[in-house]
């Protein structure tokens, strides 16, 4: 099993920035790919990107391409999600999720964490 622990979220002003962590357990955190989803007050949870086992491949909704920055140390069993310029639009609880292939639905992913908010003021 995986545990995954979600830190960094916060409120800041639109044009800001904000850096997700993820801290999952267990020793086989390199065998799973990881994604980050979200999801509004009254709206369906929502991909915003996925990255693989090794971290050499990414996939960005299109809504967060060129703002949004996932990484993953395996050493540390972390994963990191820089967010910049930020827009009233991705206020949302954040979640960090592991799964065995990388993909953009959320049924891929085995294990979630509790989220962390992210409030983003116009």
């Amino acid at each position: 099993q995986v545990q995954l622990v979600e830190s960094g979220g916060g409120l800041v002003q639109a044009g800001g920035s904000l850096r997700l962590s993820c801290a999952a357990s267990g020793q086989t955190f390199s065998s799973y790919a990881m994604g980050w989803f979200r999801q509004a007050p009254g709206k369906e949870r929502e991909f915003v990107v996925a990255i693989s086992r090794s971290g050499r491949s990414t996939y960005y909704a299109d809504s967060v391409k060129g703002r949004f920055t996932i990484s993953r140390d395996n050493a540390k069993n972390m994963v990191y999600l820089q967010m910049n310029s930020l827009k009233p639009e991705d206020t949302a609880v954040y979640y960090c999720a592991a799964g065995p292939s990388y993909a953009t639905i959320h049924v891929n992913y085995n294990y979630w964490g509790q989220g962390t908010q992210v409030t983003v003021s116009s």
